[in-house]
């Protein structure tokens, strides 16, 4: 059985394709048997023609994603549509994607979107004939492999979702702490932040303790394609406050190292069932790795690992030191990321990220300047290439 599936075009006009291709003696032939004798309204099959009389070889059964409500929704699927998928079929055989010698052995199942609003007869032929085409190919292919699969899961952003889930998979990253308690000049500090797929945006404790988690979502109206964590400092029910966190539309909570070793377990694992990234803040844990060792037994690792001074504790000179990040990757693995917050400024940060940090956490420093973007600029010049910068996005 060759699995395949394929989205081209734009508008109303666009063509999603999903199809197995596979032996009428085996369970794609059953499926194909199936589809024509267990019918359903306003999903009826038809088969490929190239023309009335001409059914395409291998046989080719054409499914509506969508259901037909209408006479003129049903020749939108049974004209233009059909015809692109037949004459797709055809072409594959004769290109040698379908091996001429099977199309007696093979069907095909075609799965079919044609969106109700569709009027350009020439779109819906074309978008669909391109994207039967390529979803045969990539089936007989076998398209993608796992190593595709695991390389474009974080890079890659779908269409539809009408957001971006953004995942942090190309360190060093700048996180921007806001900490102080006033949402008036929060709200200026983010609207002047820069655009770049390597800034992170943390709502602080402090400005989560005045407005609530719902500060969240008006960070996010300002940046929605930012990672935004929220810093909470997680010391109790652990479950209940990272699914408060994932709730808000967060992309990661901050769970204190000073918690009980269950409260850690279960936000951990309620972050890891809600999709979030799940950070653990060292202020104030004198043995940051006998945490994580004794996290590591119950097989349950936070994503980030967050070495932190005070800001208490940066007045008397109290100098973080970051020379066990090497020793926290060792235990965490090589997914885990260390952050460092606490006095990071223009002239250290080179220092922390040569030291293997992979997240800068900037506060005041940044939240405080005259020139938000510009010194947010400089930090971020530390940092790689933005993500997708020369990247033209075709079939995926």
């Amino acid at each position: 059985m060759y699995v395949g599936e394929a989205l081209i075009g734009e508008g109303s006009e666009v063509a999603h394709i999903d199809l197995m291709i596979g032996d009428k003696y085996g369970p794609v032939g059953v499926a194909f048997t199936n589809a024509m004798s267990q019918m359903s309204a306003g999903h009826t099959p038809v088969f490929a023609v190239i023309r009335p009389n001409l059914p395409v070889k291998p046989p080719t059964v054409v499914v509506p994603k969508v259901t037909v409500r209408n006479m003129k929704e049903a020749e939108r699927v049974f004209g233009p549509a059909q015809s692109a998928i037949a004459k797709a079929v055809a072409d594959s055989v004769e290109e040698g994607v379908i091996p001429e010698d099977k199309v007696e052995d093979y069907v095909i199942i075609v799965s079919v979107f044609v969106h109700p609003q569709a009027e350009d007869y020439n779109k819906i032929y074309r978008y669909n004939y391109g994207a039967t085409k390529l979803a045969i190919k990539r089936a007989v292919d076998g398209f993608p492999d796992i190593k595709k699969v695991l390389y474009e899961k974080d890079r890659s952003r779908h269409p539809s979702l009408g957001m971006k889930v953004t995942k942090l998979w190309d360190p060093p990253y700048l996180q921007v702490a806001l900490d102080i308690p006033k949402w008036e000049h929060m709200e200026r500090v983010v609207k002047e932040l820069p655009r770049n797929d390597h800034l992170i945006i943390e709502a602080g404790t402090p400005l989560i303790k005045r407005y609530g988690v719902d500060i969240v979502g008006k960070i996010k109206e300002i940046k929605p394609e930012t990672f935004v964590v929220a810093d909470l400092k997680t010391l109790d029910t652990g479950n209940l406050e990272a699914r408060m966190v994932a709730d808000s539309g967060a992309d990661a909570v901050v769970i204190s190292g000073l918690a009980p070793l269950r409260t850690m377990e279960k936000a951990i694992e309620e972050a890891k069932k809600t999709g979030i990234y799940s950070s653990l803040d060292m202020l104030n844990v004198t043995k940051p790795i006998d945490v994580l060792r004794e996290l590591s037994v119950g097989g349950l690792m936070p994503d980030v690992v967050e070495l932190h001074r005070a800001i208490d504790t940066e007045e008397v000179g109290v100098r973080h030191v970051w020379g066990n990040i090497e020793e926290i990757k060792r235990i965490g693995g090589k997914k885990m990321l260390v952050a460092v917050a606490g006095g990071i400024r223009e002239e250290n940060a080179p220092e922390a990220i040569k030291g293997g940090a992979d997240i800068l956490i900037v506060g005041r420093g940044i939240t405080n300047a005259a020139d938000v973007e510009g010194t947010s600029r400089r930090f971020l010049r530390l940092m790689k290439e933005e993500i997708d910068q020369y990247r033209v996005m075709t079939d995926f």
